[in-house]
């Protein structure tokens, strides 16, 4: 099972005076997480793992799901100033609302994490990240699809690989730009990639999925990555359902909940792997890192990294995928 070792970078060595809240604490000690999309499976695991971890400190943790709503975002964490967070993790639902959210929690002195995607204040400077290093993700991702597709021994000219993603979102465009490049290089071949834009949930990227395999009716061989288990899953759906065998797809997902629930049931699936990533000990160590910096004033690590793992139909139990 993966565990949450992480690589925790150095910090950017700047020292800013700060009021008293963010003074070490001896009483009671409240943080919040700030999820985006908290329904879905990752964010839902990272917050067990979070509050999981809460308890084992013994902190008050609060959890708020902000949806997709950036403008629910800024609100929340109004809302956690003013309830006397001592400090924030927060998954932003859109990066561009950085500098507010870093300002925000910079103005009265609270320690601010950012979750899962980066974000950046007025000046390019990133706050202190706690997540997935997305290039290496989806180089990982596309090495994977690359080896599997030269196993399967498909001829460039029928094959078409579909690269699902939120395109506005960086963390996607770096995973899937990573992961083209990667295929490109391991498998020797040069295979046309249609990107298919999305809002990053099932449902979305299998309807896009199908006026992509309408237009395309002379593709025989299909490979599949995207930005989350969610489009890679929604566009294997839609070719399943476009009657494409379960042996004429290769896809390979990110995040490996959801992938992992056809290898469970025991499927003929298009799903042939995934990079396996934990939301919970994203979850455990944004909370960690944020009590250390409140209860010991130990500075905030730069960048900390979670580990990942490609799983799949035969391995992923023993790697620790919570497939429920």
């Amino acid at each position: 099972m993966i565990v949450g070792a992480v690589l925790a970078g150095c910090s950017s060595g700047k020292e800013t005076a700060a009021p008293a809240q963010n003074a070490p604490k001896d009483g009671k000690i409240t943080l919040f997480y700030l999820q985006k999309q908290g329904d879905q499976q990752y964010f839902v695991e990272q917050a067990k793992g979070a509050q999981d971890k809460a308890k084992e400190l013994g902190f008050d943790l609060k959890v708020v799901n902000l949806g997709q709503d950036a403008n629910k975002a800024i609100n929340e964490l109004d809302a956690a100033v003013a309830q006397g967070a001592n400090g924030i993790a927060i998954v932003v639902p859109d990066q561009a609302i950085g500098p507010q959210v870093i300002d925000a929690a910079k103005a009265k002195g609270i320690p601010l994490v950012a979750s899962d995607d980066v974000i950046k204040d007025n000046t390019g400077a990133k706050a202190p990240f706690v997540g997935f290093n997305g290039s290496a993700m989806g180089t990982e991702v596309g090495k994977e699809a690359a080896k599997l597709f030269k196993a399967a021994g498909w001829a460039p000219a029928d094959t078409k690989i579909i690269s699902a993603y939120k395109q506005d979102l960086t963390v996607c465009s770096d995973r899937v730009k990573a992961a083209k490049e990667a295929f490109a290089k391991d498998a020797g071949a040069d295979v046309s990639v249609v990107e298919v834009g999305t809002d990053n949930t099932p449902v979305d990227a299998q309807n896009r999925t199908g006026a992509v395999i309408g237009s395309n009716p002379n593709v025989k061989h299909w490979v599949v990555w995207g930005c989350n288990d969610e489009n890679e899953t929604g566009a294997v759906t839609a070719l399943a359902n476009a009657g494409i065998k379960a042996a004429d797809t290769i896809g390979v997902g990110l995040g490996a909940y959801l992938t992992c629930k056809d290898w469970a049931a025991g499927k003929d699936t298009g799903n042939k792997a995934a990079l396996f990533i934990s939301g919970a000990e994203v979850g455990k160590t944004a909370v960690q890192v944020l009590f250390d910096k409140v209860k010991n004033s130990k500075e905030l690590p730069a960048e900390t990294i979670a580990k990942t793992q490609i799983v799949n139909k035969d391995n992923f139990k023993t790697a620790g995928v919570n497939c429920t």
